[in-house]
């Protein structure tokens, strides 16, 4: 990636030491900018970072050791569940102004502009201003990198905010998910998991059917059914995690789905999700959220991956990425243009079921310190189903 500077020079990054950076969409996306933020505390270790974002990203700041302060903004021109009234934008200037930033970079997916993010950092008289761009920013920016995506290439979003911040001298060796636990949240997700009749010193595996997106969400149906398949070939106890506005989800998954399957709605905090994915063999979910702790943490994914958008696949854990191939794929929208989702509709249950099945053997392969193998067991069976 090659860097345009109109007048900055590295070494007037290498001195700033109080950074804005700007991320503006949700909690997954934070979690994979992460390994960008730590790049910039590492190469000054004095360096303070306050991150610029979400309600929804601003959930797992606290999670994150390389940033020190949060300022919450939900944006008019980034998708969001929530209408941005004109006057927090006045309020967040005037943030931004108050915070005598030496720098701000702006992280964005390649789909959205960075310009308004560069007009706020600009008005704020922030002095070195970093991002993607398409159009010639002019003023707005000090330094920028070409937008390359998707014409030229595709990169992993962790891949384009490493490379983002290393076009100004910021690197590090370590490119994993930030992710740190909080003790007493992991003791009183324990606690959460035996009172629903989970016991957590016995494997388990954790379901997360839902997503923000309409797009991208895997059927219920196809969920329970592939729990059913799955317990029938493994020990291990489920449980069904949601938000509360996904009860509904939850419980059709759990009522349909393995018997002696749990759900928990609504009855998790961020932190202690987290843990209860820390502590489970697998996680399976849709792209979304928790698949992105689940990497952070280390923690292996089967992920029901609709085809909106090539970049958000698990980062650095073992995983298997499910979907069906279709010539609508990368649309970016969160409902199927073509309503016929069959980017995930056509993965089977009986995939789903083999795929977690072949992870929990390599794991238990792994565990035992030999080579891993071809999966031991025999593929499961669904009279008439596609695989």
């Amino acid at each position: 990636m090659q860097l345009v500077r109109e007048t900055v020079s590295a070494e007037k990054w290498g001195e700033a030491r109080n950074i804005l950076a700007v991320r503006l969409d949700n909690l997954g996306d934070v979690l994979m900018t992460t390994p960008a933020l730590r790049a910039i505390k590492e190469s000054e270790p004095r360096r303070r970072i306050t991150l610029l974002t979400s309600d929804a990203g601003a959930a797992a700041a606290r999670y994150i050791p390389e940033i020190d302060e949060v300022i919450r903004y939900d944006a008019a021109w980034v998708k969001s569940v929530w209408q941005a009234p004109s006057l927090s934008g006045l309020r967040c200037l005037s943030q931004l102004t108050e915070g005598r930033f030496d720098a701000a970079i702006i992280f964005t997916v390649y789909s959205q502009s960075a310009l308004p993010a560069a007009t706020m950092t600009w008005l704020a008289g922030i002095p070195l201003r970093l991002a993607h761009v398409r159009e010639n920013p002019y003023q707005l920016l000090t330094d920028w990198a070409t937008e390359p995506e998707p014409d030229t290439t595709i990169r992993h979003e962790v891949r384009r905010q490493l490379e983002l911040v290393a076009g100004v001298g910021f690197t590090t060796s370590d490119d994993h998910l930030s992710f740190e636990l909080d003790p007493a949240e992991q003791a009183s997700a324990m606690d959460k998991l035996d009172e629903a009749g989970i016991d957590p010193a016995r494997p388990f595996i954790v379901v997360h059917p839902g997503a923000t997106a309409p797009s991208r969400r895997y059927a219920p149906a196809q969920f329970a059914e592939a729990t059913r398949l799955l317990a029938a070939h493994t020990d291990h106890q489920l449980v069904v995690t949601g938000a509360i506005e996904e009860r509904q989800l939850v419980e059709a998954v759990r009522l349909h789905g393995a018997r002696g399957a749990v759900g928990m709605s609504g009855q998790l905090e961020l932190g202690e999700l987290a843990a209860v994915i820390a502590r489970a063999s697998l996680l399976i979910a849709n792209n979304t959220g928790p698949v992105h702790i689940a990497a952070a943490l280390g923690t292996p994914v089967v992920d029901l991956y609709a085809l909106t958008n090539p970049q958000h696949t698990p980062w650095r854990v073992l995983s298997r990425v499910l979907f069906h191939d279709v010539t609508c794929k990368y649309c970016y929208k969160s409902v199927c243009p073509e309503q016929h989702h069959a980017c995930l509709r056509e993965v089977s249950a009986q995939r789903v079921a083999q795929a977690a099945l072949e992870l929990l053997d390599t794991i238990e392969q792994r565990r035992d310190n030999v080579l891993p193998l071809p999966t031991r067991r025999a593929p499961v069976h669904v009279p008439g189903a596609r695989t």
